[in-house]
């Protein structure tokens, strides 16, 4: 089962020494992190260092290799304006890498690169991570909610500022991939309430996404939420009503998220021969959303495995990006 829970920080772990730390990671010529915090953030957790960036050439996506960021605890957002006509939708994007470490430029960078060309602001958010032992303390939650408010506060942010931004506060999504995919339905499901004392008028702004994006998502299944409950620092309990006798468990719902017919639209994507986040999260989740009457898509395709991006190869699941794009048009979130 851990094997189906860090994503992949599981892949950098597993290159130890070999991996480069260097310094902190900036964005491109143009684009500037803006701290999400004004001030100290909310209930902090150790790290084993300052902020850094690892890659190993051994580790190759489309024959490229992948950038992580490491120790991260003054998270920040990079905003991204659209290059050609702007449709006024936005998208926050949450890297994935089991919430120890940011894949920032597999998914992160490189889906603004994208979203910007068709008209979308993009909004990457660096949130926290702190790769300090064998369970991550970042998420998933009620573990450790640190990830989960620097998303709320991030969404708050951008809807303060959307007039600026030249962006329509109806129109505002998440996408994010493995780690970033469970954040993505947490943001879904867990938006009426802020996790932090209110800070400033950020934080009387809605945090509910109008859309939702997930790829390779991980921690959505009520198999993966009891392995977590074991490694869990806190211990936390699962309530006795989280599983029905005679159900499958790989196919019900992870019970920190309770998905009800207010949760977003939802764009799902996964690979069936995917060994690090299971098929059957998405299914799970999937599932939920369905009975909930959530409007929903989900592609399900035979073969991509797991961190595969928006980095092209010759796999049909490399097509991905056009069907959300589609996608996004058939929700009205952008126009023909």
């Amino acid at each position: 089962m851990k094997s189906l829970i860090f994503a992949l920080c599981a892949v950098f772990a597993s290159v130890g020494l070999n991996a480069q730390t260097s310094t902190t990671w900036q964005p491109s010529p143009g684009h500037t992190q803006i701290p999400i915090w004004p001030g100290a953030t909310p209930d902090p957790q150790p790290v084993k260092g300052p902020e850094g960036m690892e890659t190993d050439p051994k580790f190759l996506v489309a024959g490229k290799p992948v950038v992580g960021v490491t120790n991260v605890t003054r998270p920040t957002m990079t905003v991204y304006s659209p290059t050609g006509k702007n449709t006024g939708a936005a998208v926050v994007v949450f890297p994935g890498g089991g919430y120890q470490i940011l894949a920032i430029d597999l998914e992160g960078s490189e889906v603004c690169d994208w979203l910007t060309t068709k008209g979308v602001t993009c909004v990457l958010l660096k949130y926290r991570v702190t790769n300090v032992g064998p369970y991550p303390k970042s998420g998933p939650y009620p573990e450790s909610p640190m990830a989960l408010e620097d998303a709320q506060r991030t969404l708050g942010l951008v809807r303060l500022h959307a007039a600026e931004w030249h962006i329509d506060p109806h129109k505002i999504g998440v996408l994010g991939f493995s780690a970033g995919g469970h954040l993505v339905a947490a943001m879904s499901t867990h938006y009426e309430k802020r996790l932090y004392p209110p800070v400033d008028d950020a934080d009387k702004e809605s945090c509910r996404p109008d859309f939702a994006v997930g790829v390779y998502p991980g921690h959505l299944s009520l198999t993966v939420a009891e392995w977590d409950a074991r490694e869990g620092t806190k211990k936390f309990v699962l309530p006795a009503s989280a599983h029905h006798p005679g159900a499958d468990k790989q196919l019900e719902l992870n019970p920190d998220l309770h998905v009800t017919s207010q949760t977003p639209p939802t764009f799902l994507v996964q690979a069936q021969d995917d060994h690090v986040d299971s098929v059957y999260f998405p299914i799970a989740y999937y599932l939920a959303l369905i009975k909930a009457g959530v409007p929903t898509e989900m592609h399900m395709y035979a073969q991509g495995g797991h961190a595969f991006g928006l980095r092209r190869t010759k796999l049909p699941i490399t097509e991905w990006p056009d069907l959300v794009e589609r996608w996004l048009r058939t929700i009205g979130m952008v126009s023909e």
